[in-house]
């Protein structure tokens, strides 16, 4: 019978059923961070359980962290009091930590892949929706709450029922300029916030086979935004070299057996999806959100739609909505609205591929007088590669504010970088919910490239923009 990637990797990790369609599965991989830890790790203690495997945990410092200096992190008393208790426990049971500043610290989804700790064919969860960022390397990767990181902890498994399969088949090649980050908006936008229900998204096709794996990343972490509990995206070559290098610098060498086995994961010719959507490469332009969801969506010099033109009573009433609370119009065009603020970062696009992105957009430009910009690594890792490459040089030239710490940030909005009501932003973190990076703040998500764009004109714009105001 032939199986879909999602498939093969439950069935090799099936450990009993318990009845109906659940079963106890095993995880590979188990990350931890500072947010909703703590009661977990009660739990097991107070059980007297000791965590079952310890080397199969790796934990990090990154929601709640300052990015500006470490000795910020007691100024809030609950950052200090939550990074502790995850100090205290790593060091209790035995788990691998990294601590804030470190060169192995940062967010869970940036670190986990850079120290070559997703491997295809596993399983892996953390208590943060997207999880779904590790699928790009062909892994089953999703999130969890917390008291299924209790059992995770206790027992190296996780109570589980099948998922559905959808195929998300993207034709063609993407237009120059055009990135995964915009590919990821533009299928939200076409299959809607739920379209992915219950399902693990394989994308497939040639566009997807061109992205690079951090770019596959990005695609991936975007995948919970369509309600999928999963992405993933079978192994190819450029898979496998990315899996030898990192581990490779943990001194792990990789063998031709090895490299076939993980090969081998990859989707059958023939499987069948449960369901299956096709979207042309061509098609998708740079795309930014003007919503408050991130399937509400359109390309960056488009217009607000009319709520009319949105398909169902639902869509009109969430747009409704939206509009009144980013305070836009219909037929609004979104480049005649000032920002305020530049946001570059997080899961989805703090990678060292992001940052060079943004600085040659920023290379020899500035950010305009009336917005304050902030870059954000998703890793010590990629801070040091920044430095290294001399991007930290053009971002401060540039006059953008580049943290010396990495973490969440303003995507997430828990430490002090969140914002105050009524500013407008352009940012690269995957959710535009209402007050996500601040009470009453207006989000609007694009691509590394249009948000070092906005930042130098003032108002949302792509790099084409540039290009034309210098001629």
């Amino acid at each position: 019978m032939n199986k879909t990637i999602a498939e093969k990797i439950w069935d090799n990790h099936v450990v009993s059923s318990l009845g109906g369609a659940e079963v106890l599965l095993y995880i590979d991989l188990h990350l931890l961070h500072e947010i909703n830890t703590p009661q977990a790790f009660d739990g097991i203690r107070e059980k007297g359980i000791r965590v079952r495997r310890p080397e199969r945990t790796l934990s990090t410092e990154d929601h709640n962290t300052p990015t500006s200096s470490i000795i910020d992190v007691d100024k809030d008393t609950n950052t200090w009091t939550q990074i502790k208790l995850l100090r205290q426990n790593c060091e209790e049971f035995g788990i691998e930590h990294n601590r804030l500043g470190q060169l192995g610290q940062g967010i869970a989804h940036v670190i986990a892949p850079e120290q070559g700790r997703v491997i295809t064919g596993e399983t892996l969860v953390c208590c943060d929706s997207h999880t779904t960022t590790h699928g790009a390397f062909g892994v089953l990767a999703f999130g969890i709450g917390t008291s299924q990181v209790e059992h995770v902890l206790a027992t190296q498994t996780l109570r589980a029922i099948p998922f559905k399969t959808m195929e998300v088949n993207v034709t063609g090649a993407l237009s120059e300029g055009v990135d995964a980050k915009d590919l990821a908006l533009a299928i939200i936008n076409k299959i809607g916030t739920g379209g992915g229900q219950g399902c693990v998204i394989e994308y497939t096709g040639e566009a997807i086979s061109r992205l690079s794996m951090e770019q596959r990343m990005t695609l991936c972490n975007m995948t919970v935004e369509a309600g999928a509990s999963a992405g993933i995206i079978s192994p190819d070559e450029k898979t496998v070299t990315y899996l030898v290098k990192a581990l490779g610098e943990r001194g792990i060498s990789v063998s031709d057996t090895k490299k076939k086995k993980w090969l081998a994961f990859a989707t059958d010719d023939g499987a069948v999806f449960d369901k299956s959507v096709h979207i042309s490469a061509s098609e998708v332009s740079k795309m930014i959100s003007w919503g408050t969801n991130p399937s509400q969506v359109i390309p960056v010099l488009g217009s607000v739609p009319y709520l009319a033109s949105l398909n169902g009573s639902s869509k009109q009433i969430a747009g409704e909505e939206a509009l009144k609370y980013m305070g836009l119009s219909e037929g609004d065009q979104l480049s005649s609205y000032q920002i305020s603020n530049v946001f570059v970062g997080s899961c989805t696009n703090g990678r060292i591929e992001d940052m060079r992105e943004v600085a040659n957009v920023l290379k020899g430009r500035f950010v305009h007088e009336n917005v304050d910009m902030l870059i954000v690594a998703g890793s010590m890792k990629v801070h040091q590669q920044v430095v290294k490459e001399g991007l930290d040089k053009i971002f401060l030239d540039a006059g953008a504010d580049f943290r010396g710490l990495a973490g969440c940030s303003l995507c997430v909005g828990l430490n002090s970088d969140k914002l105050s009501a009524g500013k407008r932003t352009v940012s690269t973190s995957n959710r535009n919910f209402e007050g996500r990076q601040g009470a009453g703040v207006r989000t609007h998500i694009a691509s590394p490239a249009v948000a070092a764009a906005s930042a130098i004109q003032g108002y949302i714009a792509t790099p084409q923009c540039l290009e034309m105001n210098y001629e």
